[in-house]
C-alpha cells in the first residue's frame, strides 16, 4: 500500500473542554483558545477561514465539541470526529506522556 503524505496540507487539532477551546494550526504553527461559546467559536471559524484547512479533528468530548463542528459544516471546512482513546494511544506510540491542553490540540 502506497501512502501519500502531503506536507502542504494544513491540518487543524481542537482540544474541547467545557469553556473553551485550544485550536493548533500545522503545519502554520499557529496555537490560540477560544471560549467554547458562540461567540468564541464564530471568532475561530473566521481565522481557520483564512487558510485552505484539509481538516480539523477534534476529539469527541461527550457533544461539548458539536457546536464547534456544527459551525464548520455551515461553512464547508471538514472535520473528523476522533475517539479520545484513540488520541490517548497515538500519544503513547510517539512517546508523548505529558497532557496539555495545547498538546491535546
Amino acid at each position: 500500500m502506497k501512502t501519500i503524505n502531503n506536507q502542504n496540507e494544513i491540518n487543524v487539532g481542537v482540544d474541547t473542554g467545557k469553556t473553551q477551546l485550544d485550536i493548533y494550526i500545522r503545519p502554520l504553527d499557529i496555537y490560540f483558545t477560544v471560549e467554547n461559546n458562540q461567540s468564541g467559536i464564530k471568532h475561530a471559524i473566521q481565522i481557520l477561514k483564512k487558510h485552505p484547512v484539509t481538516r480539523v479533528t477534534i476529539e469527541a468530548t461527550g457533544r461539548l465539541e458539536q457546536p464547534f463542528i456544527i459551525a464548520c459544516a455551515e461553512v464547508n471546512i471538514p472535520f473528523v470526529i476522533a475517539n479520545p482513546v484513540n488520541i490517548k494511544r497515538f500519544a503513547g506510540a510517539i512517546g508523548q506522556k505529558a497532557k496539555t491542553d495545547k498538546l491535546d490540540a
